[in-house]
């Protein structure tokens, strides 16, 4: 996995994994779906929008994709 030198990028991409790897065992072993399916979209979404950001056409879009990415983190902490 080469994801250049960016720490957020990293961090949010193996946070994805975890969550998805947590899902999987909600969903195997507690037979939960709807609150995984949940955790699943706002915990991937945070590293998407980070990601986002690298091609964000201003200064502005920036900050708002990184809002975003915030608003999912706590979603997600919730």
């Amino acid at each position: 996995m080469k994801m250049g030198h960016s720490v957020l990028k990293v961090k949010s991409y193996q946070f994805s994994l975890q969550i998805i790897r947590l899902v999987k065992n909600l969903q195997k072993e507690q037979k939960e779906y709807i609150l995984s399916r949940q955790i699943m979209r706002s915990g991937t979404t945070i590293g998407v929008l980070i990601r986002e950001t690298e091609f964000a056409q201003s200064k502005a879009d920036f900050i708002h994709k990184m809002s975003i990415a915030l608003k999912e983190a706590n979603e997600t902490l919730y």
